[in-house]
């Protein structure tokens, strides 16, 4: 149960708070210092389209797209995941159980053969390391464990 205090709290934040983002900000600290133990924030990506800007490597190296339309993940409120990645396309899930975390389940892949140029391989081999993401200006950050790298996004057009 839910500390009368904090609910006071909470309301009041929510009333004095101009935007809807921190007022989801300050509901999700509630619900987690209520002791909640599970934190719904599918409501974040859910229902969002995103297509590569570019992939920075941990090593600097920085690979763009020949088109970024070519390389789009699209995050469904349900939890599943849609993506085409250069000449193939699939299907999985992705789930979100704490702010900025981000898991992407297996994907199921068309099998088509790409170009050599296309940055479809290492994508594909990069989606299970997916551990965090950040909305930035308007652009998706998804990042890889261990310093592996960011994919940029921008919503798809």
């Amino acid at each position: 149960m839910v500390p009368r205090r904090i609910i006071e709290l909470a309301v009041l934040a929510v009333t004095v708070v101009a935007t809807p983002a921190v007022a989801c900000v300050l509901g999700t600290i509630v619900a987690v210092t209520a002791g909640c133990a599970t934190v719904d924030l599918r409501h974040t990506l859910g229902n969002t389209s995103w297509q590569l800007v570019q992939f920075e490597g941990g090593d600097g190296t920085v690979l763009t797209p020949d088109e970024g339309s070519k390389y789009t993940l699209t995050f469904n409120a349900d939890g599943s995941l849609a993506a085409r990645i250069d000449c193939n396309r699939g299907r999985g899930t992705w789930k979100s159980g704490a702010p900025s975390q981000l898991e992407l389940g297996p994907m199921a892949l068309t099998r088509a053969l790409c170009p050599p140029e296309s940055l479809h391989d290492r994508i594909v081999k990069h989606l299970p390391y997916v551990r965090s993401y950040v909305i930035k200006d308007g652009h998706l950050f998804l990042s890889l464990i261990a310093d592996g790298g960011t994919y940029e996004f921008e919503p798809r057009q």
